[in-house]
């Protein structure tokens, strides 16, 4: 594949980054993608993966239209139909599918199932080449065209360059592209664990004042806790064997989760990152790549969808009509459509979390308060939830 070309090279071959290009194949350009490696193959006997999506309603709609989600199905995913929070018992706020007349509000997915779905129609698609194994060392514009240069020294070039590699995106640094960014004083752990009942179709997530626990329900008798706390104390938590942690869990999590026995964890540290911009000249980063958000409300891979959805409309209008579908003025419109919406909801996330992160008094009243308010929003509470769902 020495000194190949493409119309269109999207370095990233994940969850937003396999949609994008089975997106774009779908619409008649060229794509080749670049993928450090391949994700496994589906094992149904296999316990869950412990890295899980909550894919909203909208984004199911961009998988069907993709053609991909009824291989989802077909190997697992489960839905859930109501979301449940809470820091005072007497405060909870519920959103239900119901309240906006949907069977559900959405489904967990495991990463590699829907990695995995993605893949398969990526490779049965014509329009798209895989590259893999492969990675990307620099890059560099020449006229018209990007030229990708990998760490075997092969080279591919592109008119239009994706980067769709996640927050450490090397595209980005080659366009010498900067970023807001922030590290949080807080961490993640994601536990698999095994329930005494079915889980459900409900998610929940309790406040603490060291960060939440959430529940997320999985198929069979299977779910994902999701524990935020301090570093240190996340640290502390991954050094525990099986037994210890499931000790920890009874103390610390909501009677309401039952015995539960974990099976599997893995912790990553959070942070906030936003390109200055989205576009260059023949180049546009998306998901992760361009922003990255508190997970506190599961909205990182669904933002990546509307990232996906929104560039898969500018450029077939812009090729439809004969323009430049790679000029800067055609990728600015996707910029000044996504930028501003992504920003409103890393801030809101952020005000969410701060906000819950104080454990004055005074403080914790208001914020009960305002659960108890929101709960009785009515036409408000509904308005919020569709947008989170991206309705």
């Amino acid at each position: 594949m020495i000194n190949q070309s493409t119309e269109v090279a999207v370095v990233g071959g994940g969850m937003v980054g396999g949609a994008l290009a089975l997106g774009l194949a779908r619409q008649g350009f060229s794509v080749t993608v670049i993928e450090q490696q391949a994700p496994p193959a589906f094992d149904a006997t296999a316990q869950p993966d412990v890295r899980i999506s909550a894919i909203s309603t909208s984004s199911v709609a961009l998988l069907r239209e993709l053609g991909v989600w009824d291989a989802v199905l077909a190997m697992r995913c489960h839905p859930w139909e109501r979301l449940e929070t809470w820091e005072w018992e007497n405060a909870h706020v519920i959103f239900d599918a119901q309240e906006l007349k949907l069977p559900q509000l959405g489904y967990m997915v495991e990463n590699n199932v829907l990695q995995r779905a993605l893949w398969d129609a990526m490779e049965r698609h014509p329009q798209v080449t895989l590259r893999v194994p492969a990675a990307l060392s620099t890059m560099r514009l020449n006229d018209d065209c990007h030229e990708l240069i990998f760490e075997d020294g092969e080279t591919l070039s592109a008119k239009l360059v994706m980067g769709a590699d996640g927050g450490n995106s090397r595209v980005r640094q080659c366009a010498g592209i900067g970023i807001h960014a922030w590290q949080y004083q807080q961490s993640c752990l994601l536990i698999t664990v095994e329930c005494e009942r079915a889980p459900g179709e409900s998610t929940w997530q309790h406040f603490t004042p060291n960060g939440p626990h959430a529940f997320l329900p999985l198929f069979d008798y299977w779910a994902s806790l999701v524990w935020y706390d301090t570093p240190a104390r996340i640290r502390q938590l991954q050094s525990l064997n099986m037994v210890q942690l499931q000790k920890e869990i009874a103390a610390h999590f909501p009677s309401r989760l039952g015995q539960v026995m974990p099976v599997a964890a893995g912790a990553f540290p959070l942070a906030r990152r936003h390109a200055l911009q989205y576009v260059r000249p023949g180049l546009a980063l998306v998901g992760d790549a361009a922003h990255t958000i508190h997970p506190l409300a599961g909205q990182g891979v669904n933002l990546g969808y509307r990232d996906v959805e929104c560039l898969l409309d500018v450029l077939t209008r812009a090729r439809s009509h004969g323009e430049d579908w790679a000029s800067l003025s055609v990728l600015k419109r996707y910029q000044k459509r996504r930028m501003a919406d992504n920003f409103i909801m890393q801030s809101g996330m952020d005000l969410f979390h701060a906000g819950f992160s104080n454990d004055l008094g005074p403080v914790r009243v208001l914020r009960n308060l305002g659960l108890m308010a929101a709960e009785r929003a009515g036409v408000l509470k509904r308005q919020a939830l569709k947008y989170a769902l991206g309705l």
